[in-house]
């Protein structure tokens, strides 16, 4: 299948299916498509996401090292990136910035499954906010995340230097220029230093 998209805004195109994409057409629409991040919605359309600016991946980069730095110490789950993606119970298959997920629910998972987009929501997840991305738009998906298992995500704006903490069964919490935020529940002792994501290139 090959879709060429003209005229395109800046910022994520959403390509509507009448009769949605199914979970091996998604996996194949993915892999044949390997340059470009895809995500599709709990209606089966799909996302495709324009590719990051230098500062944006610059973060990103930061805030994987640091995550993935503190998973190998810690050692009871996995870290994974930008190009991970999630099946969620609700259809919908997402790829956030960062998660972490517990080796105990990963063991659940046959070798098919890992080979392919992960059958679960993380435990933890963060999202890190481009220039292209609305902020509207981006608590929904995390609201998302959480409505389908995620225990903890935290959102990133690092043009307004705030982060925005989600957890089931709460509010959002808003921090206005944190220092570090502090993990919480499975990801307890994981503390993210936020000078580098909050500084320009």
């Amino acid at each position: 299948m090959q879709i060429v998209l003209d005229n395109v805004e800046l910022g994520p195109a959403l390509i509507h299916w009448e009769r949605g994409v199914t979970d091996d057409e998604f996996y194949r629409f993915c892999q044949d498509n390997r340059d470009v991040r895809i995500e599709r919605t709990a209606e089966g359309d799909l996302v495709i996401m324009p590719p990051t600016g230098g500062e944006t991946g610059s973060r990103n980069a930061e805030l994987m090292v640091q995550l993935g730095m503190w998973a190998r110490q810690e050692r009871r789950g996995q870290a994974f990136d930008s190009s991970t993606g999630f099946t969620l119970p609700n259809g919908a298959a997402r790829s956030p910035d960062a998660s972490w997920v517990l080796h105990a629910r990963l063991n659940r998972l046959t070798p098919e499954q890992k080979r392919k987009l992960l059958p679960l929501a993380p435990d933890f997840l963060v999202e890190l906010m481009s220039p292209s991305d609305r902020l509207s738009t981006l608590k929904a998906k995390m609201r998302e995340w959480i409505d389908n298992g995620a225990q903890l995500g935290w959102l990133l704006d690092p043009d307004r230097r705030t982060a925005y903490i989600y957890r089931p069964g709460r509010k959002p919490e808003q921090v206005v220029n944190p220092a570090q935020l502090i993990g919480e529940g499975p990801v307890a002792g994981f503390v993210l230093e936020l000078a580098d994501i909050w500084a320009p290139l």
